[in-house]
């Protein structure tokens, strides 16, 4: 079994601080919850890097939201429910239409500058998406023009307190509630922050993957040590791979936005034949779990590791103004999407499960909360429709704070003594660079985009292999985020094993179809009891 805490120590040893709210992580959930929450409560705020570094700095496509008269939160919720293929949460979903439109008026009374159309708010299209709905900035740069106008807001507001370059290594917890957190600072020393309630705001795990559109800070931190302090994980099986990414020698997989196809862009084999008809009726715009499996069999059909996407019919003049930092990246490489196909093939992109939560981000642990991309509130079922993530953070995050002001006061009236002594030995430890390319490498065959039960056994192997990791002495921040990856690796293996079917992002070629009768149910796994199933409210 996987240990509660990756270090030895003894809390009270440890130089303790107290703080009202703690916020882990520094993407939109981090952000904006953190300035809700402080309204009236002292906030701290850690993150391992910087506020600018997380996955929504990179969120191109936008924000959904019912905004355009012609629109309606029945429609964007019948869109969401058909996108996450029977396992969403109808309450969840409800709450995410109906409360969006006044988290996106929030975010532009934070600063927020959304793109205007004849002084109205643009509204674009996506895949799945049945109306003109997705708000964006600066054309395909939305993730960051959020995340800088939040920072903005963070780093000036005197109830926030900003930990930049610490690593949360563990949630600490008695008779399942959460007290804090241990955290290691940038000079190794490690400190207890005691906090009345904890928000996990840590993001996904992309990192598991070779190939994928998430920064290097995207390890899954925020899912293991919920795991590791007892929280339940729900739906890891789950992985949104996102089907175009540059795909070109000398580049980063960088993310080719899905509204690129909102806007019209076709796919083509690299025999330049349009192909997705032969896949699906919405073509280009169908779900993206069938578009980056569809191109995967392209690729294998016609021997290439890539497709090309083509939106050279329209104007120069509309792609650089709507798809401004695409254009700018791709010229760097020497492509010109004007004039070139752009050459694509999928990665790992989002994380459909995590910590479950309920509908006010609160978790089995008490006073543990979870945010964004690291909780599995059901809003997105087994797919997620696009450009719906940063909605609900943003809805979710209002309600966390809600419920926190409902929280009874924490006292410390007699120190914690909670020790850990494990006894972890310091091994001579293969190069970490090196464990973490190998467990990508795994995840990329054996748990990526088609997976199969023999795959799914060999992968599982190769994976526990590394379990005695845990029984070492971990230092460095490397080493504990490797701790992290594995971790998420097995429970994300082990789900895949176990559901024996086809669904949203979980597909198995040995189970090719969707089986409502034995598998409209969710898969939880939790540290002590192991793997359960809990029955879909998507009715």
């Amino acid at each position: 079994m996987i240990p509660q805490y990756l270090v030895d120590f003894d809390l009270s040893e440890l130089p303790a601080i107290d703080t009202d709210v703690i916020v882990i992580g520094s993407g939109i959930a981090g952000l904006f919850t953190a300035i809700k929450a402080s309204e009236d409560r002292r906030v701290t705020m850690i993150t391992k890097k910087s506020l600018m570094e997380s996955n929504t700095r990179y969120a191109q496509g936008g924000i959904a939201a019912v905004i355009s008269k012609e629109d309606s939160p029945a429609s964007h919720r019948e869109d969401t429910l058909l996108a996450g293929a029977g396992l969403c949460s109808s309450e969840s979903v409800n709450i995410l239409v109906n409360e969006g439109p006044s988290g996106v008026k929030d975010l532009i009374t934070l600063g927020t500058a959304f793109d205007l159309e004849n002084g109205e708010l643009a509204l674009t299209k996506e895949g799945a998406h049945s109306h003109r709905r997705i708000l964006h900035a600066n054309g395909d740069a939305t993730g960051y023009e959020i995340v800088r106008a939040l920072s903005v807001q963070v780093a000036g507001h005197s109830n926030i307190d900003i930990w930049n370059d610490h690593f949360v290594i563990d949630l600490i917890t008695e008779d399942n509630e959460c007290l804090g957190a241990l955290i290691q600072r940038p000079d190794g020393q490690r400190v207890f922050l005691r906090g009345q309630a904890t928000i996990l705001c840590s993001g996904g795990a992309g990192q598991l993957y070779r190939y994928t559109t998430n920064p290097e800070v995207a390890t899954g931190d925020g899912v293991a040590m919920a795991y590791r302090a007892g929280a339940v994980i729900r739906d890891m099986e789950f992985i949104q791979f996102h089907p175009t990414s540059l795909c070109y020698p000398g580049a980063p997989r960088f993310l080719i936005s899905e509204a690129v196809r909102g806007e019209g862009a076709i796919l083509r084999n690299i025999h330049g034949e349009r192909f997705m008809e032969k896949y699906h009726e919405l073509l280009e715009l169908a779900p993206r779990d069938i578009v980056a499996r569809a191109i995967v069999s392209e690729m294998e059909n016609t021997k290439s590791s890539i497709v090309y996407l083509d939106i050279t019919h329209e104007t120069p003049e509309t792609i650089k103004h709507r798809f401004p930092t695409i254009y700018e990246t791709c010229i760097s490489y020497g492509l010109d999407m004007t004039t070139d196909w752009i050459p694509v093939a999928p990665a790992a992109h989002y994380m459909m499960g995590g910590v479950q939560t309920g509908h006010h981000g609160e978790t089995s642990v008490d006073r543990l909360f979870a945010c964004g991309e690291v909780s599995s509130t059901g809003v997105h079922g087994a797919n997620r429709l696009a450009s719906n993530s940063l909605s609900e953070a943003i809805v979710f995050g209002r309600r966390i704070v809600e419920q926190i002001r409902r929280l009874e006061p924490l006292s410390y009236t007699e120190p914690l003594r909670i020790d850990c002594q494990m006894n972890r030995h310091e091994a001579v430890m293969q190069p970490i660079v090196e464990r973490r390319l190998k467990l990508q490498k795994v995840m990329v065959r054996q748990v990526g985009l088609r997976r199969s039960k023999d795959g799914l056994f060999k992968g599982l192997e190769e994976l526990k292999r590394q379990l005695p990791i845990f029984g070492a002495a971990l230092h460095s921040r490397e080493q504990l985020e490797f701790a992290n990856m594995l971790t998420c690796a097995l429970l994300l293996a082990e789900s895949a094993l176990a559901r024996e079917e086809s669904r949203g992002g979980h597909y198995r070629e040995d189970f090719p179809e969707r089986n409502d009768a034995r598998w409209r149910r969710h898969l939880l796994c939790h540290r002590e009891n192991g793997m359960l199933e809990e029955l879909s409210d998507d009715v």
